[in-house]
């Protein structure tokens, strides 16, 4: 689950991080009252205002049929105001978003952390994730943060260093003191730093994150470290227990399609092709979505209704397939083993009765457990369904339905 950076913060600062400080607002009145407040509780002389949504690249990104970018600086109130103005309702496109872009819902109204002082600003890049190849989390960071990062990894990629961590005895001291020396720091700074590693390593552990990107952690003026933003992802299996954390779910910056499934326990991913998945089992899937792009085809989702599904998930399955207006053909391919298929093929049989015409064509493959009474109520039916017994006929009545 990823949350938006003002939620990122509030979570980092809970563990001792030092954070970029602000409030979120969703109005352009709510931005001003926000600007006041922390001028009040910080002195800053300006504002940043952000817009909230779930992707990176808000710098550089631009606010739909304007030049506003997705961060951006005020120097007065009116300033905030206009400013939130133009962002909120509106899209905003990055690299990460595509061309279609993400809906700015809230925007973060932030203190200047680049204020004067005597020692020059400088911005470092820092995340935590898990390596699975090693099966240990791992630091990667490097002195050349900011938003230019990609390039930094693609031109100089002597300049992203990594820190791995043993899972048996956990982030170490002198692990913390040798990313700080890899980032060439000294004196204030240098102690700043090892303590900001240290806690934000407890932050990523204490609350079963999957992701921490703090780009950029900010050496201030003053020697202190500051996270300036904070895209933070948390392991969705761990939100059981987590029921603080799951609350701060933004349903809204997610797929709709998604979210419904969620509803009814389907496993579903969204994705741009035109064929539709029906399958139980995550391999089974992986696999006939293989079939469909060989067959010329592409997948248009990717849809596990497991290994308990009767007619009423199947129902909900099709009804979540058929909101695709791209969805140009469906593929249902059940291997019973623990589902039955008679299951599959009632509910089949009850998506078209209860959702009405279904325009594209349905190509069903059932196998295993009672696949027989399968095919007898898919017969007796009278509905259009291309009937498949291998995985080779299906994929060509595939390619028959798209040619």
């Amino acid at each position: 689950m990823n949350l938006h950076e003002y939620q990122g913060k509030s979570l980092l600062s809970g563990f001792g991080v030092r954070v970029q400080r602000g409030y979120v607002a969703e109005t352009p009145e709510q931005a001003v009252e926000a600007a006041r407040r922390l001028q009040a509780e910080t002195q800053t002389p300006v504002w940043v205002v952000k817009a909230q949504i779930h992707a990176g690249g808000r710098g550089k990104g631009k606010i739909e049929g304007t030049e506003q970018r997705g961060v951006a600086l005020a120097k007065t109130l009116e300033d905030v105001q206009r400013i939130a103005g133009a962002m909120l309702g509106r899209k905003l496109v990055t690299l990460q978003t595509g061309p279609e872009g993400k809906t700015v819902h809230k925007v973060f109204v932030a203190e200047d952390a680049y204020l004067p002082g005597p020692e020059e600003p400088k911005e470092f890049y820092i995340s935590i994730l898990l390596d699975r190849q090693r099966s240990r989390n791992v630091i990667v960071y490097s002195p050349e943060g900011g938003v230019n990062i990609e390039e930094v990894a693609e031109k100089t990629p002597h300049l992203i260093f990594r820190e791995f961590v043993d899972p048996s005895v956990g982030l170490q001291a002198y692990q913390c003191r040798r990313i700080a020396f890899n980032l060439g720091l000294s004196g204030t700074a240098f102690k700043n730093m090892t303590v900001f590693i240290k806690s934000l390593y407890e932050a990523y552990i204490g609350t079963d994150a999957a992701l921490f990107e703090i780009n950029p952690a900010l050496k201030a003026a003053d020697g202190s470290i500051i996270a300036v933003d904070a895209k933070v992802s948390i392991d969705d299996n761990a939100l059981e227990r987590r029921p603080e954390i799951a609350s701060m779910r933004d349903i809204l910056e997610e797929d709709p399609m998604e979210v419904e499934a969620g509803q009814f326990n389907l496993n579903f991913i969204k994705l741009d092709g035109n064929v539709g998945c029906m399958v139980n089992g995550a391999g089974l899937a992986m696999a006939t979505m293989d079939m469909i792009k060989l067959s010329g085809g592409e997948p248009a989702n990717f849809l596990d209704v497991g290994g308990t599904a009767d007619a009423r998930r199947v129902e909900n399955a099709f009804r979540i397939i058929l909101k695709d207006p791209h969805v140009k053909a469906i593929l249902v391919n059940i291997f019973g083993g623990i589902v039955r298929c008679d299951r599959v093929a009632q509910g089949i049989v009850d998506a078209y009765r209860n959702i009405g015409s279904i325009h594209v064509p349905i190509i069903v493959r059932l196998q295993g457990t009672n696949a027989e009474e399968a095919k007898k109520i898919l017969e007796e039916s009278g509905l259009q369904v291309l009937a498949a017994t291998e995985l080779e006929e299906a994929a060509l009545k595939v390619q028959e339905v798209l040619a």
